[in-house]
């Protein structure tokens, strides 16, 4: 453990319940329950509401179980990062084995709970989720390699599978292709937060792909995965749970994706910071939105139809 991280675990006062939510990264969460509530309706077997209701809570219990565990392990370079020296166990304010003992205990409510609910199949694949983003990820990947983001983006392109499997007890083709829709965002995503954040991973030793391979390979990555990302993304729309509204929506998308990372592929760092990285800034704010946007577009084709009006 760093000499900062041992010196933001002294006293940082009572924990809240606010802290213990933010434990369990919430924001995070949003996206990991939105994602499996699309691939739960856009699945082509009913399920109770009842069950439906029951079933993204207990995916969205795993989900903040994995943030739990991954803030436990990460807490030493947590307390060097300036973006993240201010969460729960850095600052102090919650313990590292609270931390601990929340994310196993969630772990463990959260998958039994949902074979109950829904099906053994959905259980086992939620308990793999959390197994990968917590021991793969966290303490593997992500400080032994620069492709930390590429194999481990799989954990939070995962729910979208669960949420098929909810109501299908199985996988297909269309819940393999919402997992690639969210894999295949999380590289461009992060490497362009890299771009403009690179002190902090260099501060903290995460080999992140800027660190170790430098930004004119960072800018060439983004352009590459962004192109392979709107070919997953059209390839969705060409299945059952695709439509013209969606193919629409993926259209505007991946033009404006395209276009932002091929500005960013043509720049060089004088040019990014003397207008303080605004191009890579922009690309990463519509990052945030991106994959909300296509999955919502599934989502209204799904729930249009019943009526005849989604769908192709």
């Amino acid at each position: 453990m760093t000499d900062a991280s041992i010196t933001t675990q002294a006293d940082g006062g009572e924990a809240s319940f606010g802290d213990y939510i933010a434990l369990l990264k919430p924001r995070v969460m949003s996206l990991v329950v939105f994602t499996a509530l699309v691939g739960l309706v856009a699945a082509p077997m009913p399920v109770h509401p009842y069950i439906a209701f029951c079933a993204i809570l207990f995916i969205a219990i795993g989900g903040g179980a994995s943030g739990a565990l991954n803030m436990w392990y990460d807490s030493d370079i947590d307390a060097v990062m300036k973006r993240t020296r201010g969460r729960p166990i850095p600052s102090g304010r919650v313990g590292r084995d609270e931390a601990l003992a929340l994310g196993l205990a969630l772990s463990g409510f959260s998958c039994v709970m949902l074979a109950l609910a829904a099906n053994v199949f959905s259980g086992l694949f939620l308990a793999f989720t959390i197994f990968f983003y917590a021991v793969v990820y966290t303490m593997w990947l992500k400080r032994w390699t620069p492709q930390n983001i590429v194999i481990g983006g799989a954990a939070g392109a995962f729910p979208p599978m669960i949420g098929w499997a909810v109501a299908t007890g199985g996988v297909s083709l269309e819940s393999v292709l919402m997992f690639l829709l969210v894999f295949m965002w999380t590289p461009p995503h992060f490497w362009a937060l890299a771009l403009f954040m690179r002190s902090d991973y260099d501060d903290a030793g995460v080999p992140m792909l800027t660190v170790t391979h430098g930004r004119p390979a960072t800018r060439r990555h983004i352009l590459a995965y962004t192109f392979l990302l709107a070919a997953v993304a059209f390839a969705t729309g060409l299945t059952s749970i695709g439509g013209p509204i969606y193919m629409a929506v993926a259209l505007v998308l991946n033009v404006l994706f395209l276009a932002g990372a091929f500005r960013i592929w043509r720049r060089d760092e004088v040019m990014a910071e003397a207008d303080n990285y605004k191009v890579e800034r922009r690309f990463f704010r519509l990052s945030l939105i991106y994959t909300f946007l296509h999955f919502a577009a599934i989502l209204v084709e799904a729930l249009l139809k019943p009526y005849g009006l989604g769908g192709w």
